[in-house]
């Protein structure tokens, strides 16, 4: 019984490593793809800013800056100008389809072209990896010199979404199996100790805790596992009180079910099988729970 212990202890050791590593191994991957993900905004903001420029350039300004472009929204940015200026939508439409289209995570797209006075949208259209799915309007009017914003707002990328779902799945599913095994792994009872340590005498009976038997005067008893894991409890603190709620835990938590009244029935049953000696007795300590008396 205690190799088996040993041998339980050591898989368990191992196999709380190997969780570890998987753990480790998630967080590195995490941290990986966040790195991966800030170069690749980097070098879309790179994109932006090159279509503010192409932008300008249309409307004839070859001088004036493209402000800092801002982010506006988890997928949303802004390209802003220093000076007002003017802009054909197909021009407009064609320099950023061009442009997006290096950007290997972007698909589908809106963009949105905003009066910087009242924030009124004054030109729209909107960009799918499939072009049929494109909403286009109003190609061929020149929109009159004002100051403009533009607004582009990325669909969210679905490897990257799956990627984060991945992540907090794992951790999850990590967290799960880590409860589970705390609770399989919890220590049970110990087993004193020595040559004879699955073995115990309380008056004239003989416990074999490891093959669950009694032994009174010659006769044999058989019991329960359940029955041997209360009484273990008993035996290892002869004549002291056991709280209820203890034994409950002990004998009850990892079937994740806790029931009064089977205890009582269990008790019940123990005490028969120890009636043939009439100096040991399972007596209730009222509102505070059991004590094996055994009597000298």
């Amino acid at each position: 019984m205690l190799n088996s212990r040993n041998l339980l202890d050591g898989k368990s050791k191992y196999l709380f490593g190997f969780m570890l590593f998987l753990f480790i191994s998630v967080i590195c991957l995490a941290f990986r793809e966040n790195s991966g993900n800030d170069f690749d905004l980097a070098r879309r903001e790179v994109l932006l800013r090159r279509i503010g420029h192409e932008i300008l350039l249309q409307s004839g300004d070859s001088t004036s800056r493209v402000l800092p472009v801002k982010k506006i929204g988890e997928n949303e940015y802004q390209i802003r100008f220093e000076n007002d200026l003017t802009f054909e939508p197909g021009s407009l439409m064609n320099a950023v389809r061009s442009l997006l289209a290096k950007d290997p995570l972007v698909n589908d797209y809106i963009v949105n072209v905003l009066n910087c006075s009242n924030a009124s949208v004054v030109y729209a259209f909107a960009v799918s990896k499939n072009r049929k799915d494109d909403i286009v309007a109003c190609i061929g009017r020149k929109q009159s010199i004002a100051c403009y914003m533009i607004n582009i707002k990325f669909k969210p990328n679905v490897l990257s979404a799956v990627k984060s779902e991945y992540f907090l799945g794992g951790l999850s599913f990590l967290a799960f199996i880590g409860f589970v095994f705390l609770r399989s792994a919890k220590p049970k009872i110990a087993l004193p100790v020595g040559e004879n340590a699955n073995m115990f005498t309380l008056g004239s009976v003989l416990f074999d805790a490891e093959n669950q038997k009694l032994i009174i005067n010659g006769n044999t008893i058989d019991l329960t596992g359940t029955e041997t894991r209360v009484l273990l409890i008993f035996a290892l603190s002869p004549n002291e009180t056991i709280e209820r709620s203890h034994l409950q835990k002990e004998i009850w938590e990892d079937e994740g079910v806790i029931v009064g009244r089977s205890l009582d029935m269990f008790i019940s049953k123990l005490r028969k099988k120890l009636e043939q000696d009439p100096n040991i007795k399972i007596v209730v300590i009222r509102g505070k729970g059991y004590k094996l008396n055994i009597s000298s």
